[in-house]
């Protein structure tokens, strides 16, 4: 309990106080007593909805999840059930190659890309311009959104198949033997039988994966000194990065990242109640 208090209650608590206060600057805000703090209630989250830019990252990371998040659980479902079919060859190598990607920091894993991303030094223009191909400019303001979402999918499936495939693994092969019996298929297997099992588990990896969304920060940190088309308010993380150690406004930062706390938590809650509710109730 002191444990959680000192390194989760009391961070939050102190973030909530911050936001409702800022800085009061006296002339020219220098010598001491120039720069007293006050209290201004509800003023850094006005200020923080109404910066477009802040509404702009917010839009922008929608987008960003919508294009992840289905593609990376479907392809974590894909492979746990290929993993976990009887004709399944190799299994022990291909688990360690798809998961191995999540063991690479995301600073890392972006440097790598971003090495791949830039047309004047990756081995795919190369490759490319020797089958007559044009390399595509992958972070161009058009195709920037793929490039980050690109490096999130690389390293996050693998983490989702080992949560899906483990809980395939717990399912009674009794199940398996008497809808063979009855003249199932594997695909038919996989379908009305797995994956309606594993459903709470394909749950929690959405819930993980949506809080990872909204937390999106050191890929587009990373790639932006090698393109214009990532500004500093290019997600909600990096407008709070931004006002903290940039301007130094650590009010308005603390009011940004209490708003993007609830809405997580809200979020997550309603996405839990809305489809949790029915995959706990088949299981």
């Amino acid at each position: 309990m002191v444990l959680f208090t000192a390194t989760l209650a009391l961070p939050i608590l102190y973030s909530l106080y911050l936001s409702l206060r800022g800085v009061q600057v006296q002339g020219l805000g220098l010598g001491p007593g120039a720069r007293q703090e006050v209290w201004v209630g509800l003023s850094n989250y006005r200020q923080s909805l109404s910066d477009p830019a802040f509404v702009h990252s917010v839009v922008r990371v929608v987008g960003y999840g919508v294009l992840l998040v289905p593609t990376m659980l479907g392809l974590a479902l894909l492979f746990a059930l290929l993993l976990d079919s009887r004709r399944s060859r190799g299994g022990g190598f291909a688990r360690t190659a798809i998961f191995l990607p999540y063991a690479v920091p995301a600073v890392i894993a972006s440097l790598l890309w971003g090495f791949l991303y830039l047309p004047d030094v990756s081995p795919v223009t190369d490759v490319l311009h020797g089958l007559g191909l044009p390399a595509p400019q992958l972070l161009s303001s058009r195709l920037v959104l793929f490039a980050v979402a690109n490096i999130a999918l690389w390293g996050g499936v693998g983490f989702n198949m080992v949560v899906l495939y483990t809980s395939l693994r717990a399912i009674p092969t009794e199940l398996y033997e008497a809808a063979r019996l009855d003249g199932a298929g594997e695909v038919s297997i996989a379908v009305r039988i797995k994956v309606p099992i594993v459903l709470p588990s394909l749950v929690m990896t959405l819930i993980f994966s949506l809080i990872a969304t909204v937390q999106v920060f050191a890929e587009p940190t990373t790639l932006r000194p090698l393109t214009n088309n990532i500004s500093t308010t290019w997600t909600p993380l990096m407008a709070v990065y931004r006002d903290a150690f940039t301007r130094d406004d650590i009010y308005s930062a603390s009011a940004t990242s209490v708003v993007i706390a609830a809405v997580t938590l809200v979020f997550s809650f309603g996405v839990l109640r809305a489809v949790g509710r029915r995959a706990f109730a088949e299981r």
